[in-house]
């Protein structure tokens, strides 16, 4: 009896089977290619949406992957609302977690990191109303990187990225989608940009990203400045773990994307990714809490400064010779920044909450263009967190950051397990390399370094949960 139902099964799958593939292949005829194409794309969406309920971590990991390429989407393929699919993503999590809410410990996310971030996300909205009266539309547009980013993807380590695997998984996605950055960017440089690339630079970027007839590389990312910075930190990240105490075999393929991200950094041309090199060096040498290296990591760094402030060797390599600049206080390039500081800071002096969210970069520029401080490009992201938020949103944002820069080495400092102690170096040093390069760029607050920056930071501060033994505080064994 069982074989003959078997069989009807089988008969009736295979009938629905042929009939299917009649229609599709009707409606092909008749309406060309979308047809199908739509049917794959549904098929996919659906099979995306079941496995988010099932599981939120597929839409935030989904979400870690498209920060990395969703600026190479945007310059290649118009008509398509890239940006907000990153607020889908962020919503679909949240809901489908809200959904599945049994499963996680809520009372995990109570803590000083998530009501930093929330305290910072209650200050943007308070913004809506400064009596400098930015328009509302470059807040909300603005509002989406300053603000809700870390307001949402604060909470997500210590719900559901708390076991030590998880560490593991984030550190493999940022690093290897870094590297294929890195391979993509030496394809711009040595074959040349997509046609969507192309268009991007000739409708004005190329005056930032063409100098001296030399193609400063930019590769998924918004700019090469994103990018230099991004493959700076990244680097570091994979060069401080090829030192750690890991397999032979680890310990090879981190040296080698070590070395093929700095590799990146330097065909980018950006000065300010020199600086997130160095200041998280810095930070990684010191929390590793061994004299010896301390002393020679220092004595390399200051060699390799030296050799770029006082001495002309290799300056007929570009990227070589972009770097050194860096260092030159007469370069005029500094000084137009200098001089942009001193003209917002005579702007701001009767502003103390700033201009306004989204007063600022681009925002300004498109929702703002009636308002002084819109015409002077901040230059930094420290300077825009100035422009937007006045010297009292400063103060309280860089005490922010401070604080938990500050708490992630006293955490760090005192973890005991040895391979646990190194990835929570790098990642800590990674944020600190993001925080103090943000001075020369807006790195922090573009894509995909808020990201790193946000869940690293979540990562250290949990970890404490982590020395020594598993300890899954957010999500249950049933999970």
């Amino acid at each position: 009896m069982s074989k003959v139902l078997n069989f009807k099964n089988k008969n009736t799958f295979l009938v629905f089977g042929i009939l299917t593939s009649l229609v599709v292949g009707y409606f092909t005829y008749a309406f060309g290619v979308i047809i199908p194409v739509s049917i794959i794309a549904a098929s996919i969406g659906l099979a995306f949406l079941i496995s988010t309920f099932l599981n939120p971590r597929v839409a935030i990991i989904t979400y870690f992957i498209y920060c990395f390429v969703i600026n190479s989407l945007l310059k290649n393929v118009d008509g398509v609302p890239w940006g907000y699919m990153m607020e889908l993503l962020l919503s679909l999590t949240w809901f489908t977690m809200l959904i599945n809410k049994s499963k996680f410990n809520w009372a995990a996310a109570k803590n000083d990191y998530v009501y930093i971030a929330l305290a910072w996300f209650i200050i943007n909205l308070l913004e809506i109303v400064n009596p400098a009266g930015a328009s509302l539309l470059g807040w909300l547009n603005e509002v989406r990187f300053t603000a809700f980013n870390w307001v949402v993807l604060a909470p997500l380590v210590f719900l559901m990225f708390n076991k030590k695997k998880d560490v593991d998984i984030f550190l493999m996605l940022i690093i290897g989608m870094s590297v294929l950055a890195a391979v993509y960017g030496m394809k711009q440089l040595f074959i040349g940009v997509s046609a969507g690339e192309q268009k991007w630079l000739d409708e004005g970027a190329d005056f930032t990203h063409i100098v001296f007839g030399k193609l400063r590389v930019f590769s998924f990312y918004t700019d090469a400045g994103q990018f230099g910075a991004s493959q700076a930190e990244v680097g570091l990240i994979a060069l401080v773990l090829a030192m750690g105490p890991f397999k032979i075999w680890k310990k090879v393929l981190l040296f080698l994307a070590a070395a093929l991200l700095f590799y990146g950094m330097l065909i980018s041309g950006t000065r300010g990714a020199l600086f997130a090199l160095v200041s998280a060096a810095f930070f990684a040498i010191f929390l590793s809490k061994n004299f010896k290296v301390l002393i020679v990591g220092s004595m390399i760094a200051l060699l390799f400064l030296g050799f770029l402030k006082y001495t002309t060797i290799g300056n007929g390599i570009y990227q070589i010779n972009r770097f050194r600049t860096a260092l030159d206080p007469t370069d005029p390039s500094l000084n137009v920044r200098f001089n942009n500081q001193k003209k917002l800071g005579e702007i701001l002096s009767g502003m103390p909450f700033g201009g306004g969210v989204g007063v600022s970069g681009m925002n300004g520029t498109i929702y703002n263009s009636d308002k002084l401080l819109s015409t002077i490009p901040p230059d930094s992201y420290w300077v825009k967190v100035w422009t937007m938020y006045g010297i009292v949103g400063l103060l309280i944002w860089f005490s922010m950051n401070m604080y938990i820069l500050g708490k992630c080495c006293g955490i760090v400092w005192n973890l005991k397990d040895d391979q646990l102690r190194v990835k929570m170096i790098a990642l800590t040093a990674g944020t600190a390399g993001l925080f103090f390069c943000s001075y020369g760029n807006e790195v922090m607050n573009g894509f995909p370094s808020s990201m790193i920056l946000y869940m690293s930071w979540g990562f250290v501060l949990y970890s404490p949960n982590l020395d020594q033994k598993e300890h899954t505080l957010g999500l249950d064994n049933k999970a």
